[in-house]
């Protein structure tokens, strides 16, 4: 007999357990580059540097005021992110990943609140 060639199927790669399959409808980034969520020390966060050149920040903050219908946009924004993305992910996943955005939101108001003590006059007005 002849040795036949078996032609071998691919692998299939399944995402890790606790991950769903994402069909994102979001527009896919014009550039390739995955961008890290740290610096390139990886000691620091990036997220906030991303999020100040987002249009819609920068169009926010052109006029050095943020009024309540700037908030409200930016909230139906991350509304509707979240709708898209929460679904997509598995209970482990979502636990995680909850869990990272409560810490940066709670590391952005502490840097926030930070900032404004610091630039707060040391001095007693005595008028």
């Amino acid at each position: 007999m002849k040795n036949k060639k078996v032609k071998k199927k691919p692998v299939r790669r399944t995402a890790a357990k606790g991950v769903k399959k994402i069909k994102s409808k979001a527009p896919r980034p014009k550039s390739k580059v995955r961008r890290s969520w740290l610096n390139k020390t990886g000691q620091a966060p990036q997220i906030e540097a991303y999020a100040r050149k987002l249009r819609s920040f920068m169009d926010a903050m052109a006029d050095g005021v943020v009024d309540e219908s700037e908030v409200e946009s930016q909230e139906r924004r991350l509304v509707k992110l979240m709708k898209e993305i929460e679904p997509q992910l598995g209970e482990a996943l979502h636990a995680r990943v909850t869990e990272l955005l409560c810490e940066l939101t709670a590391y952005d108001i502490m840097r926030l609140l930070h900032a404004m003590h610091a630039t707060r006059p040391k001095g007693v007005f005595r008028g």
